[in-house]
């Protein structure tokens, strides 16, 4: 079951993030160039100026914020930024994408030319003021998000229909060659962002297909939920006891946009989620 939880209509919405100590619901509007949240006082935003994808937390006042030409520490208070590290600055032909923190105090974000072109992607690491390339050759990166012991990694590419899994080591890096997770290609569904949940189960949103679909640690498929819109984008748990999971979603080259399409979502998926971990800035 599906609810609204914030109307205004984002081209593409992305990058849902809950602060556990705010309890707080951030997202973007990557195309809109926005950072948006919601309070009981009502509803915010913050233009960024560029391409802004993605989020996490340093401290309640501080968020780690990707856009398309770095990493910034971002005030809350002030709305002033601070670049701590750059991506792909260089490339204005590439903006971020879908990233999300790690469980050993990293963030791992992902890359992607603007008009999709192929292969021309990557997905990153900062961690500890070091950013490291991590895999390349990705045209539109996605799903990432890690089993809740730390030791597994996914991540996906929306153009490959796929969802792969890899082995950490115990500072978070990679330890081994990626492996099949999830083969979407012969349903015909288009993996977007992904949020794994207390069981290990990963939640990931589907492009096209209006749901947001459950799998088991071991692959296999669970479950599905619909919501009213075209592109679900990105999940994330929320909500005072992490029992909400919230639902990005983008109205972006849909010809007739419903009166839905690119609203944000709030969803009950009969389990819990795990606080985002604190980004070591």
């Amino acid at each position: 079951m599906s609810a609204v939880f914030d109307t205004r209509a984002c081209e593409l919405g992305e990058g849902a993030f809950w602060h556990p100590e705010r309890r707080q619901l951030f997202w973007f509007d990557i195309l809109g160039k926005r950072l948006l949240t919601r309070t009981e006082q009502g509803a915010l935003s913050w233009d960024m100026g560029e391409h802004a994808s993605a989020a996490g937390w340093i401290d309640r006042e501080t968020l780690l914020i990707a856009t398309e030409t770095g990493l910034y520490r971002f005030d809350l208070t002030s709305g002033a930024r601070e670049r701590l590290a750059g991506l792909e600055a260089e490339r204005p032909e590439t903006r971020s994408n879908d990233g999300r923190a790690d469980p050993q105090g990293g963030f791992w974000i992902g890359t992607m030319g603007k008009s999709v072109e192929p292969g021309a992607g990557a997905i990153y690491r900062y961690h500890r003021g070091r950013v490291e390339k991590l895999f390349d050759g990705i045209t539109v990166p996605n799903a990432i998000c890690f089993a809740p012991d730390g030791q597994r990694a996914y991540y996906a590419d929306t153009r490959r229909q796929r969802i792969w899994q890899v082995a950490l080591d115990a500072e978070g890096w990679p330890a081994a060659q990626p492996e099949v997770f999830v083969d979407l290609r012969g349903e015909g569904l288009n993996p977007d962002g992904a949020v794994t949940d207390a069981e290990g189960g990963l939640w990931n949103a589907q492009w096209g297909a209006g749901r947001v679909a459950r799998y088991r640690p071991d692959g296999t498929f669970d479950r599905a939920i619909s919501i009213p819109a075209a592109h679900a984008s990105c999940p994330c748990f929320g909500g005072e006891d992490l029992s909400r999971l919230f639902l990005t979603s983008a109205r972006e080259r849909l010809s007739e946009p419903g009166p839905a399409d690119g609203q944000t979502f709030v969803l009950d998926p009969d389990c819990r989620g795990r606080a985002e971990p604190r980004v070591i800035a």
